[in-house]
């Protein structure tokens, strides 16, 4: 009798106490912390205020023989206007016609008293250089 007695009153103190720290921590920020889950997912948004994403168009590709002779197609970087017309070469500058479009000379092929030489030289050791110490820590 004395258990339940004694029980009872550990049972009232308790809810008390528990009564009491419940009152002085509903508005503490540590509860509103505790109670609070996941922060939500937020929605991606495009760029700027409100402007809808634009899909990237692939350029067109022109197939007109004619077109591909008399402009230059593809220099043309703005949105608006055309292609500049292609002029007859006499018009151009003479050192256009003596740039080298091929692929890049072979070391064997320069001589080596001259400048371009020693360019090429020096990148390809670095090339080499670099690949050999790929991946090691310095």
């Amino acid at each position: 009798m004395a258990n339940n007695v004694l029980w009872c009153c550990v049972k009232t103190l308790n809810s008390r106490i528990v009564g009491v720290y419940a009152e002085r921590f509903a508005s503490s920020p540590l509860s509103v912390c505790q109670t609070r889950g996941y922060a939500k997912k937020v929605a991606a948004k495009a760029k700027g205020k409100g402007m809808a994403k634009e899909a990237f168009k692939a350029p067109e590709v022109c197939k007109d023989p004619v077109r591909l002779t008399t402009h230059a197609v593809g220099v043309n970087v703005f949105k608006q206007g055309e292609d500049p017309a292609l002029k007859s070469p006499e018009e151009y500058p003479e050192w256009l016609f003596q740039l080298s479009l091929g692929p890049p000379k072979k070391l064997s092929d320069l001589d080596p008293d001259s400048r371009e030489y020693w360019k090429v030289l020096r990148k390809e050791h670095m090339w080499r250089f670099n690949r050999l110490h790929k991946g090691r820590k310095m």
